[in-house]
């Protein structure tokens, strides 16, 4: 029988943290589908730790390291179900996942991409990420570019999407090591609304070995220059991207690639930054690595290692 949900879950070198992940998929209140494991060649135990769960909906792919992108496209291109939901081999699933989800499904037929709020996991604290939208509503449907000012709706562990979104979207692009979920979700955006859950079901489990949080070098991200034209046509777009342009930017710095820095400076207008941010973007590197540093001490997420 064809499952409605295929859960892609890519993983490389999670022991740590995927069996928690599978059984978080396995307590599922929905249990219409499969899940497809690319272990992306991981050198820990990952792969032994997978092979432990005896389960008929469970399909393991063994591949050489090949990077995220790859491992993800390769589960999607084998995946049977009507839906897709991807899952990061070290993040976590509130156990209605997929039951809210599926009934988000039903009561928008018309639409094809679905997501829900999600925090962050540290050890034993849970921070709720913020959102720049308020609404007392359960389930909205919403611009990703409009709503995703503070926070971007979706996320590598949040996203569900009708397999029919890829031939409009395409794949995971393989050349852009980290950041390849936000390249994505652009192009999501552009051409689908959002079904979003206002309701915390995924929990990010902040892993200081993750791609995010071992990739270094600014080449291996995104370059932002695909969509010159669409954002002077879109200004929730263009906002969207200078926001990401200056995240780049302050990692170009503090990598000290001068290039990279200038380069995505220049393409942003300065009036879609707070002016904190415009002040963060002038600021000296070594500025940048007090006040990173203090941000870690105070328990917080930060987005670039000080140096």
């Amino acid at each position: 029988m064809t499952p409605f949900f295929s859960v892609i879950i890519s993983v490389y070198n999670k022991e740590k943290y995927i069996s928690n992940t599978i059984n978080s998929v396995l307590d599922q209140t929905y249990d219409d589908f499969e899940i497809i494991i690319v272990n992306d060649g991981s050198t820990d135990n990952s792969l032994d730790l997978i092979h432990q769960f005896q389960d008929s909906r469970i399909t393991v792919i063994n591949q050489d390291n090949l990077g995220a992108s790859e491992a993800r496209n390769k589960g999607m291109s084998v995946a049977k179900g009507q839906f897709i939901a991807l899952l990061d081999g070290d993040d976590i699933w509130d156990s209605t996942f997929l039951e809210h989800i599926g009934n988000a499904i039903k009561n928008h037929p018309k639409q094809s991409v679905f997501s829900c709020a999600i925090a962050h996991k540290y050890d034993d604290n849970i921070v709720p990420v913020p959102y720049s939208f308020k609404t007392y509503d359960d389930v909205l449907v919403l611009d990703f570019f409009e709503a995703s000012k503070k926070h971007a709706i979706l996320s590598g562990s949040s996203t569900v999407f009708n397999t029919t979104v890829l031939d409009t979207t395409g794949n995971f692009d393989v050349s852009i090591k980290s950041g390849q979920d936000t390249d994505l979700w652009i192009r999501i955006g552009l051409h689908y609304p959002v079904v979003f859950i206002n309701k915390l079901l995924v929990y990010y489990v902040y892993n200081d070995k993750s791609l995010s949080n071992t990739t270094f070098n600014v080449n291996d991200k995104p370059k932002h220059n695909k969509y010159y034209e669409e954002e002077k046509e879109n200004i929730h777009l263009k906002k969207y991207l200078d926001r990401n342009r200056y995240t780049l930017a302050i990692f170009s710095k503090l990598y000290n690639d001068k290039q990279a820095y200038n380069y995505y400076k220049n393409n942003i207008d300065t009036k879609n930054l707070s002016w904190k941010q415009n002040v963060l973007l002038l600021l000296p590197k070594w500025v940048l690595n007090v006040l990173l540093n203090i941000k870690s001490l105070n328990g917080k997420k930060v987005y670039y290692k000080s140096l």
